[in-house]
């Protein structure tokens, strides 16, 4: 079985959005997050002359892992291309995702990958952003830190693995798996920057499985848009964020208390977004830092259970 073939959301503003309501069960989440991720390590974890890296002395095939990602990151920006221009063009969620996608374009606040639309965008300033992330007391005292894959948070990554962290993120599209561990310890000074990659997580991450217990002190998610206002957020339309965050609850790694931090570009804060309109499962941020300035929401957007 696929790891992500069981976690397929059909959103409804009525019902409430749980692990159990997809009818999973531990041991299902655990054999399937454990068969899949073999299967694919299998694939990456080989002999190979073009590949650098090893885990217990196997070569790790970089590019047969960044050509698939590549492919399936494709494919999945099309594929929601054509959900956006399918569904009525009022839909307000996409309606202001295209609006800010367009403007970061028009503005040359994008930076690669572009074009940014259908991505969590890469913004000019994100590591100033990431800085100003870092220097928040509950990220100083926190030992464990999740954080996104996407480009604009690789700078929270690298902050959080420096500052003697570990590092909980997911498997891009949670495909060969769902989250991998990392901590400086594993790590030397040549191949931590490689390690905040997703390249690199999977080369060098623990991956761990929905049994685990850990406990993270700080969620760091990426963004399209967000309201500094209520602490409502839109992600790029995949729900990522919101299984990530399901899974994390469904293993008790977090709670309500667990701070939920966004870091975005000060054109990405919108004052549109409709908190009646919103999804029990949707993921609100208590915290959103940008290049210039850092706010906090005091959101009262209950988090998914």
């Amino acid at each position: 079985m696929d790891a992500t073939a069981i976690f397929t959301i059909k959103h409804h503003p009525h019902k409430p959005f749980s692990l159990s309501s997809l009818s999973l069960s531990k041991d299902l989440l655990t054999r399937s997050s454990s068969s899949s991720s073999v299967r694919h390590s299998q694939k990456l974890f080989k002999v190979a002359s073009s590949s650098s890296g090893t885990r217990d002395g196997v070569v790790f095939d970089e590019a047969a892992y960044e050509a698939e990602r590549l492919a399936l990151d494709a494919e999945a920006r099309e594929s929601m291309a054509e959900v956006s221009e399918r569904d009525d063009p009022k839909e307000w969620k996409w309606v202001i995702r295209k609006r800010v996608w367009d403007l970061m374009e028009a503005q040359n606040i994008a930076q690669f990958p572009r074009p940014v639309h259908h991505r969590i965008p890469n913004f000019v300033g994100a590591s100033v952003a990431a800085d100003k992330l870092s220097g928040l007391e509950v990220f100083g005292a926190a030992k464990c830190v999740k954080v996104n894959p996407d480009t604009p948070q690789k700078q929270v990554r690298l902050l959080t693995l420096t500052g003697g962290k570990q590092l909980l993120t997911p498997q891009p599209r949670l495909r060969t798996g769902f989250f991998s561990i990392l901590d400086s310890s594993m790590l030397s000074p040549s191949t931590i920057k490689e390690a905040c990659t997703s390249v690199g997580v999977a080369k060098y991450g623990r991956p761990i499985r929905l049994d685990e217990k850990i406990k993270v002190d700080i969620i760091v998610i990426g963004s399209v848009a967000v309201d500094p206002r209520t602490g409502a957020r839109l992600g790029k339309g995949e729900g990522f964020a919101e299984l990530e965050y399901g899974m994390l609850r469904y293993m008790g790694a977090i709670d309500d208390s667990t701070p939920v931090v966004t870091s975005v570009h000060d054109q990405q804060l919108v004052d549109d977004i409709p908190i009646e309109k919103l999804l029990i499962h949707d993921v609100p941020v208590d915290i959103i830092c940008t290049p210039t300035q850092v706010i906090f929401t005091n959101t009262s957007i209950p988090k998914p259970q």
